[in-house]
C-alpha cells in the first residue's frame, strides 16, 4: 500500500526539524508540495533545503499548484469547506500519478500539524494510510522567543483565531490567538500581549508589552512587514494584566 506522511517542520528555523522529523524525511520516497505563488515561494524553499538536508537520494519533489480559496466570504465554513474539498482532489491526483505501492509520500507543514494544519483534515478524504509527526508548534516558538509560560498558575488557556477573537471578544485570562488580520487585540487595554510573525526566520519580529501601550505599534509594523513581503504569519499571546 501507499503509505504517507505529514510531517512537522517547526515554526521557520531549520533547526526545528526533530530527530524524529529528519528521520521521517530520510526514510521517505516522494514529497509533495503546493506552490502558493510567487510571493510564498521563499516558504518552498524552505521545505526543498529541508529535503536537500535530511532526505535520502533517489527521491522525487512532486509540486502542485494550490486550489484558489475565497478569504472575504461572508459563509466562512462554507469557503473552508470547499477548499478542503479541491485540494483533497488535488492531493488524490498527486498521489495516484506520483507514488507507487510501497512507497512513502510525505508532506512538509509548518509547525505543528497536530496543533493548527488543514492537511490531516484533508487526507482523512482520501483512501491512503497516513501517520502524523509532531513539529514545534508557532506556539511553542512564541512562548520561548518571548522567554514566557504558556500557562499561568491555576488558570486555563484558550487557543482561538483573530476572526473568533473579533466577533467574541476576550473568552479566558490567557489566550493564544492565531493568525490574526484584523488586529483584533485592539482595545483589550486591560491585557499584555506577546506578539510574534515570521517566528523562527529571519524576518523574525517580536513585540511585547500591554496592548494600550504596544497596540498601534504591532499594527503598523505588521502592515509594514505585509507591504514588503506579501504575506505574514502571526501568533500571539494575550494575557490578562493582574
Amino acid at each position: 500500500m501507499k503509505r504517507l506522511l505529514i510531517i512537522g517542520i517547526g515554526a521557520g528555523d531549520p533547526d526545528h526539524l526533530t530527530l524524529q522529523a529528519a528521520k521521517a524525511i530520510a526514510g521517505a520516497d516522494v514529497f509533495f508540495i503546493i506552490d502558493k505563488g510567487e510571493e510564498k515561494d521563499d516558504l518552498v524553499q524552505l521545505r526543498k533545503h529541508l529535503i536537500e538536508e535530511h532526505g535520502r537520494r533517489p527521491y522525487r519533489i512532486v509540486e502542485g499548484r494550490d486550489p484558489e480559496r475565497d478569504r472575504t466570504a461572508a459563509a466562512y465554513t462554507n469557503a473552508v469547506e470547499d477548499w478542503r474539498a479541491r485540494r483533497a482532489d488535488l492531493y488524490e491526483r498527486m498521489i495516484d500519478d506520483s507514488l507507487k505501492d510501497g512507497q512513502t509520500g510525505a508532506f512538509l507543514v509548518w509547525g505543528d500539524p497536530g496543533v493548527y494544519d488543514s492537511t490531516p483534515a484533508i487526507l482523512e478524504r482520501l483512501p491512503f494510510p497516513f501517520e502524523v509527526i509532531p513539529g514545534i508548534s508557532a506556539v511553542s516558538a512564541l512562548t520561548a522567543r518571548h522567554r514566557t509560560a504558556l500557562t499561568s498558575v491555576a488558570k486555563p488557556v484558550h487557543i482561538t483565531t483573530g476572526r473568533r477573537l473579533a466577533e467574541e471578544g476576550p473568552t479566558a485570562d490567557d489566550m493564544i490567538i492565531m493568525l490574526d488580520a484584523r488586529c483584533a487585540f485592539s482595545g483589550l487595554d486591560d491585557f499584555h500581549i506577546y506578539w510574534g510573525a515570521y517566528l523562527g526566520t529571519k524576518d523574525e519580529i517580536l513585540i511585547e508589552g500591554p496592548v494600550r501601550e504596544v497596540g498601534e505599534r504591532i499594527r503598523a509594523v505588521r502592515a509594514e512587514a505585509r507591504a514588503r513581503k506579501g504575506w505574514v504569519m502571526d501568533t500571539y499571546l494575550l494575557r490578562r494584566l493582574a
